[in-house]
């Protein structure tokens, strides 16, 4: 069985190249991943099983373009990994951008993902996401 720091840094490479699927095919049927809530973006909040997952990766795509996404240190105690990195990204419908740091937090059992939650500066991903004020 892989170890779990490479099972998501697998992850991390099929989502350079575009590879949901590679991701899914790493998580469990009933997975639980949640992302923060972002202010006029669809793709936040809680998300259980592979369809949901893959949903979420379907709509982020939709509402911004990934500029830099770099994984930096991981972090592994048990089956649990912790990622940290740097994410910048610019929204479709605003065209402004916004850089964070986050946080990745998985849950691997018997070499497959059964939770993921993301931490990372959601208020300046709601700045970038807000629409122009109309008088």
């Amino acid at each position: 069985m892989k170890d779990n720091v490479q099972i998501i840094q697998d992850c991390y490479d099929n989502f350079g190249e575009g590879n949901i699927a590679g991701i899914l095919a790493k998580c469990t049927e009933k997975v639980d991943w949640t992302i923060p809530e972002i202010e006029n973006a669809t793709f936040g909040g809680n998300r259980q099983g592979r369809d949901e997952v893959s949903e979420f990766f379907s709509r982020m795509d939709a509402e911004e373009e990934v500029l830099t996404f770099e994984p930096k240190e991981f972090i592994a105690q048990g089956d649990r990994v912790v990622a940290l990195g740097k994410y910048a990204a610019q929204v479709r419908e605003t065209g402004r951008i916004y850089e964070t740091d986050w946080v990745h937090v998985f849950t691997v059992k018997d070499g497959k993902i059964t939770s993921f939650q993301e931490f990372f500066d959601n208020a300046a991903a709601s700045r970038a996401f807000q629409k122009a004020a109309t008088a």
